[in-house]
């Protein structure tokens, strides 16, 4: 009957309430002086868990970060400028629920990449549906969605996203075609999602940088209202990991 049991959990994709059952079977002293309650209870809660597990793991995957980046391995050295107080704040997500922006500033190499991936990864530990992407891969999926009849259907998928990740905003100039599929993005995300905005540019030459002054004038109050707001500074991290590696290999 056990086996029956657990063949039809299978079945049903019950996967974590088997895999319990299966424990159970497997270590009878540890599970035999409960009551049928309290076993039915642990099954339950291990199928709870294994869903919230592969739910972080799908939304992980679909997120499709540039670099695979945790919380606990933030550097907080005092010459980057990062307030712990703040990220503290924005790794408890809060400002996602709220549909709060971020701007990331900061030269080339300080690390801002890593800490949008972390408070993405964060994001998707919590139940929040992410997406990264750098402008010129965003723009490039956007004329290809246009080409070929999808561009209605992309713009839905990324309205729909809990965090929308762009990185290396203003390295490139814009066209009017991409400043407008821009405006229609932040147009739908204004006040009912959140985007986090990477770039090398300080925040006052961004209205420079998008080159149209009235789409600048809506893109810019959409994105800079509400916003949290990260300048780091310093020396570039991967020059520095560079130099370390290369002592290491001299000793």
């Amino acid at each position: 009957m056990l086996e029956t049991t657990l063949g039809q959990l299978c079945q049903l994709k019950l996967n974590g309430m088997a895999s319990a059952l299966q424990t159970q079977l497997d270590q009878p002293g540890t599970y035999e002086g409960l009551a049928f309650a309290e076993r039915l209870q642990l099954l339950v809660d291990h199928e709870d868990l294994a869903r919230n597990q592969r739910k972080q793991d799908r939304l992980t995957r679909a997120a499709q970060f540039k670099l695979k980046a945790y919380a606990k391995d933030i550097d907080y050295r005092p010459t980057r400028g990062l307030q712990q107080s703040q990220m503290a704040s924005l790794l408890m997500c809060d400002w996602l629920k709220k549909a709060q922006n971020l701007l990331l500033t900061g030269p080339c190499g300080t690390g801002k990449t890593y800490i949008a991936c972390a408070l993405g990864h964060q994001a998707c530990l919590k139940g929040f549906s992410v997406r990264y992407y750098r402008l010129s891969r965003l723009i490039l999926a956007l004329t290809q969605a246009k080409a070929d009849g999808s561009y209605s259907k992309l713009l839905k998928a990324i309205a729909s996203l809990d965090v929308l990740i762009i990185d290396d905003w203003g390295l490139e100039p814009l066209n009017d075609a991409t400043r407008n599929d821009l405006m229609e993005i932040m147009d739908d995300r204004y006040e009912q999602s959140a985007t986090v905005i990477i770039s090398q540019l300080p925040t006052d030459q961004w209205y420079q940088a998008i080159g149209d002054n009235t789409l600048a004038d809506a893109i810019l109050d959409r994105l800079m209202h509400n916003a949290h707001r990260i300048n780091l500074q310093g020396e570039s991290m991967r020059k520095k990991m560079n130099s370390l590696t290369q002592v290491e290999h001299l000793e």
